[in-house]
């Protein structure tokens, strides 16, 4: 059976259950190429999501092979001129901070190659679940144009000089020494992917929904200041925590020796 999906099919699909929201890639015979109908759907779909209080965690997966080969270059091709090129990746960086933007953590579950764009989309993500079978790379150099934006993201989670050498090599980097540089979080058998993904979701989803948002925000924020400002703005956040009933309920049950009960909203 072909694995090409018919042209009615959404480029994007979207799961819900107890808390874990999956969003899908699903254009496997393409490598889910990040065209701008794909980064349209994304952008579309982290907006809800955002509102969602229901949702605890995201989970970003893709169909097929590979997680995503990038950009479509043809479509970039076509678009021609310099100013069309820079609002298609504007748009894709938009996308990108929505991601840290998030009051949700989003994990990637990254079941074979993830090039240039693909390789950036993971990077950005918060967490990421790779199978024995992942593959990263950001080759454009080799083509002539060297992957300026998937830099962005592979710079902040790379050591500087692992970063370079993905970028000004181009080569493909392996899910364990991806793991090693700390490009994933977790490398797994293939046939173990979904239960580590799972697993990891259900552990960040069982925490309290106000403090993870507000960490997180506050972790992403304080990356951008100088040391001085970053501590204060990490106690301010720590101290509300704390003064917060879901803070209150944690001394509690740390200090009672019993696990916490947290209120849904």
């Amino acid at each position: 059976m072909s694995t090409q999906p018919h042209p009615a099919e959404p480029v994007l699909l979207r799961e819900d259950r107890d808390g874990i929201t999956t969003l899908t890639l699903n254009r496997a015979a393409s490598y889910n190429l990040l065209t701008s109908e794909v980064i349209d759907a994304l952008q579309a779909a982290f907006d809800s999501i955002e509102q969602d209080e229901s949702v605890r965690v995201v989970v970003l997966a893709s169909t097929g092979k590979g997680f995503s080969a990038g950009h479509d270059l043809k479509e970039i091709r076509d678009l021609g001129t310099q100013t069309k090129i820079e609002g298609l990746f504007r748009r894709c960086s938009r996308m990108m901070v929505t991601i840290t933007r998030l009051p949700q953590p989003v994990i990637a579950r990254v079941q074979g190659a993830a090039a240039a764009a693909g390789c950036q989309l993971v990077a950005q993500c918060d967490l990421a679940v790779a199978s024995e079978n992942a593959k990263f790379t950001a080759p454009g150099v080799t083509w002539g144009f060297l992957c300026s934006t998937p830099g962005v993201a592979i710079g902040r989670n790379l050591a500087r000089k692992h970063a370079m050498e993905m970028l000004l090599t181009g080569e493909m980097v392996d899910a364990r020494r991806a793991l090693e540089w700390g490009l994933v979080n977790r490398v797994v058998p293939a046939d173990q992917l979904d239960d580590a993904v799972l697993d990891l979701a259900t552990q960040i989803g069982s925490k309290p929904r106000g403090t993870i948002a507000a960490g997180k925000r506050a972790f992403y924020d304080q990356l951008e200041m100088g040391l001085e400002r970053a501590y204060e703005l990490a106690g301010h956040v720590i101290a509300s925590s704390f003064a917060h009933e879901e803070g209150r309920e944690g001394m509690d049950a740390f200090i009672e020796k019993r696990p916490p009960t947290w209120q849904e909203r």
